[in-house]
């Protein structure tokens, strides 16, 4: 019986993509992929790897949208995208994201929205606006070892997500790294939040460590993050009623041959987005995502201040 694909644009083939998504999305047999990126070099390794066809590959988005692509397979009619995945640099999230919605396709793009709440409460209105679906990737929310931590009794909560040697701007950190263990930390906070703490040191412009804490009636989770640790990791420990749970690199109980994609959670949230646009499943709450841009741009404001 033959498979009912989806036709999927990936919109950037950066790092991200290329570790994280395409090994992902580019083995579902349910997916006919439509790859778009700027440059021509990375289009056809990708393309190659993948076994893209030439027709779905493409160095313009208004071309997947304006030009119906094509399938790629012969005798089939022409298709825009069922959905997009969105992976270009955070600066370039707003133009893109808002370009696919007016064009009415489903659309995920990884974490931040944008590296300032303004733009990111602008896209989720113009998701509403439009009626277009917009996800955000929080993929930790997805990885079985937080997924089973978030079932564990939490009266403490503690992450640490870690750099070797690479401190930047605030504003940049924040929103594209540091933004991890903000929603990990919502995610994981067992009430209410009441209390905002935060800390941190930026010398010269940029910021070397950052810590967050949220606190609860009963509840404290803490989160940080050094970019001058010696060594790159993350840790997280969760300990209530008795008991303590420690996570490494989001491998705890994890096999050795579970896939990467699978481990970090990246395998369940496409699958989760891809069931919503077959209308099997609802998308996440995208006020929750804002949420977590909400608390970034504080972090962002008291550093700064």
């Amino acid at each position: 019986m033959e498979i009912e694909q989806l036709t999927v644009a990936v919109v950037g083939l950066g790092d991200i993509a290329a570790k994280a998504y395409l090994p992902v999305l580019g083995t579902r047999p349910d997916l006919r992929l439509q790859l778009v990126t700027r440059n021509r070099e990375r289009l056809a390794e990708v393309g190659a790897a993948y076994r893209v066809p030439e027709p779905c590959r493409f160095t313009d988005l208004a071309a997947v949208l304006g030009s119906a692509a094509a399938s790629g397979r012969t005798g089939s009619a022409p298709r825009r995208p069922d959905a997009a995945f969105v992976h270009v640099a955070t600066v370039a999230h707003v133009d893109v994201v808002t370009t696919l919605l007016d064009a009415g396709v489903p659309t995920y793009v990884d974490k931040p929205l944008a590296d300032n709440l303004a733009d990111a409460r602008a896209l989720a209105e113009h998701s509403e606006r439009t009626g277009t679906p917009l996800m955000v990737g929080f993929n930790r929310r997805h990885a079985p070892a937080y997924v089973a931590a978030a079932r564990a009794p939490r009266e403490t909560v503690i992450l640490q997500k870690n750099e070797a040697d690479a401190p930047g701007t605030v504003r940049h950190l924040v929103f594209d790294d540091f933004i991890h263990v903000v929603d990990t930390l919502r995610f994981l906070a067992p009430e209410p939040i009441d209390g905002i703490t935060v800390s941190g040191r930026v010398e010269d412009g940029l910021l070397e460590h950052v810590a967050l804490t949220l606190s609860g009636p009963g509840s404290t989770a803490f989160g940080a993050m050094n970019r001058r640790a010696g060594r790159k990791g993350e840790w997280l420990q969760v300990i209530g009623d008795g008991h303590a749970m420690e996570v490494h690199d989001l491998t705890e109980g994890a096999t050795g041959w579970a896939p990467v994609g699978r481990v970090k959670g990246v395998e369940q949230i496409c699958e989760h987005f891809l069931a919503a646009v077959r209308g099997e499943t609802g998308y996440p709450d995208l006020q929750d995502a804002l949420a977590t841009h909400e608390l970034c741009e504080l972090v962002v404001e008291r550093l700064e201040e």
